[in-house]
């Protein structure tokens, strides 16, 4: 309410350009409106975390500076209303429409992410994350968020533009330890090997910070590169999961393509400098795709079909996973000619 700040129940309706609100009485709505809300000039906020309290709320803000607060029963019920009513407040741009509905089903990280940054973030005592106790099972834990309250918190801070892209996300943080799931419902799920399941969008699976936010690496750890390698003429780049070959486990790792000369090195999207963790000359290499069926047995995990492998010249094998069999097929013809 604007006057009483109080929450009621209202029966809305979403025309072309504007928001109907109606009262409810006996169980069904009046027949004329309690008010409206002029979508022309309209921001739309969702997910709106200013109520700590309310997670699925969506605001609104009208070109005369009316603020309005509308909280839904599901995160899917909000999330389908906020993509309707953005539709709506831009049904005179088709074409930003096509590009709302194509960012919500697109898969691609920022290019320059940096993990690091993202949990500062987190920790900031007034815009971070809000951490609280947690009841699971009888079990009471301290200082914890939960899965789908983290997703919500990456959107609202442009760290993601979709629920998938926030998932994919937060499995990189608990994958480099900066999170951690706690209790039975998020401990179950990272037990799956595939990286996109191991974390739960849901309000019922506990995390919190992991103990230490940093991971030291030695110096016998740490691979030198000639700078030559590094002054090719960049062909492609992007994320992909690799597997480790101690580990057998699948991190995120930012790929890079280089022709002159033909090196394909990797990054670790936690860390701040600029350096490979990785790489190998492509001269010598075979390169090909690995269907379910032609899956080897040392390479764990669901791989669904999108995964190829890169043998060297020194015969070293590189198992590497892409989003979609299309962006695979982009890979292996991107390096072909650099073999």
């Amino acid at each position: 309410g604007h006057i009483v700040r109080n929450w009621k129940v209202r029966w809305f309706v979403l025309l072309q350009d504007k928001l109907l609100y109606y009262k409810i009485e006996g169980g069904k709505k009046e027949p004329s409106p309690k008010g409206r809300i002029l979508l022309d000039g309209c921001t739309i906020t969702c997910p709106c975390l200013e109520y700590e309290n309310r997670p699925l709320l969506i605001k609104l803000k009208t070109k005369t500076n009316t603020d309005y607060f509308l909280e839904c029963c599901s995160r899917e019920e909000r999330d389908s209303w906020a993509l309707d009513i953005t539709g709506a407040i831009h049904a005179g741009h088709p074409v930003q429409v096509q590009e709302l509905h194509r960012m919500k089903n697109s898969f691609k990280l920022l290019e320059n992410i940096s993990l690091h940054h993202i949990v500062e973030r987190m920790c900031d005592s007034s815009t971070g994350i809000k951490r609280t106790r947690n009841l699971e099972q009888g079990n009471r834990y301290k200082e914890t968020f939960t899965g789908s309250a983290l997703v919500d918190w990456l959107i609202s801070n442009s760290f993601a533009v979709s629920r998938f892209e926030a998932v994919t996300l937060a499995s990189m943080l608990m994958e480099e330890n900066f999170i951690k799931p706690v209790g039975a419902r998020s401990t179950e799920a990272t037990r799956y090997s595939d990286l996109s399941e191991q974390f739960l969008d849901d309000s019922t699976a506990l995390y919190m910070f992991a103990e230490s936010s940093k991971k030291n690496t030695s110096s016998k750890e740490e691979l030198q590169f000639n700078i030559s390698e590094l002054r090719g003429t960049i062909v492609k780049q992007g994320f992909l999961v690799k597997q480790g070959h101690k580990r057998k486990n699948w991190k995120v790792r930012r790929f890079v393509l280089r022709a002159d000369p033909a090196f394909l090195h990797y990054y670790d999207p936690t860390k701040e400098e600029n350096r490979p963790v990785g790489g190998f000359s492509l001269r010598g290499c075979l390169v090909s795709a690995l269907e379910d069926n032609g899956v080897p047995a040392g390479v764990k995990g669901n791989v669904q079909g999108n995964l190829f492998k890169i043998i060297t010249k020194k015969d070293i094998h590189y198992y590497i996973q892409a989003s979609s069999k299309a962006e695979r097929a982009q890979w292996i013809e991107a390096i072909k000619p650099l073999t």
